[in-house]
């Protein structure tokens, strides 16, 4: 089975530059958490299952009350608690979105995308 948690907006203090870091800006994550497909038939309660808004809550503790110099690190953290955390995973796909990119030039968004398999 797969879940996704899609455009999950948090602000943050992420970045290379020291204002970044001070000033914080929004960043959008989208996340795919995968369970053993075998076990799909029998799922019939939440202790079947993963609780979706704990895995909500553990990505905004990231993205809100940690600071990261680059998103790829923060993706890092990220999967790795939710590997640690929640023995029912088996992979799990985050993507960081970043909008205000301080770069000279015209750039809609960075984003970058990890991926971890147990």
């Amino acid at each position: 089975m797969k879940i996704y948690l899609n455009d999950m907006v948090f602000y943050g203090y992420h970045g290379v530059h020291p204002e970044e870091r001070k000033l914080g800006q929004r960043f959008i994550v989208n996340v795919t958490i995968e369970t053993e497909k075998k076990l799909d038939p029998s799922i019939h309660h939440l202790q079947d299952t993963v609780d979706y808004t704990k895995i909500y809550d553990e990505i905004k503790h990231t993205m809100e009350k940690m600071q990261f110099h680059l998103l790829e690190d923060c993706a890092n953290q990220i999967l790795d608690t939710l590997m640690e955390r929640f023995t029912k995973l088996t992979g799990a796909l985050v993507k960081i979105k970043k909008p205000s990119v301080p770069i000279n030039g015209s750039l809609g968004s960075v984003e970058i995308e990890m991926y971890r398999k147990k």
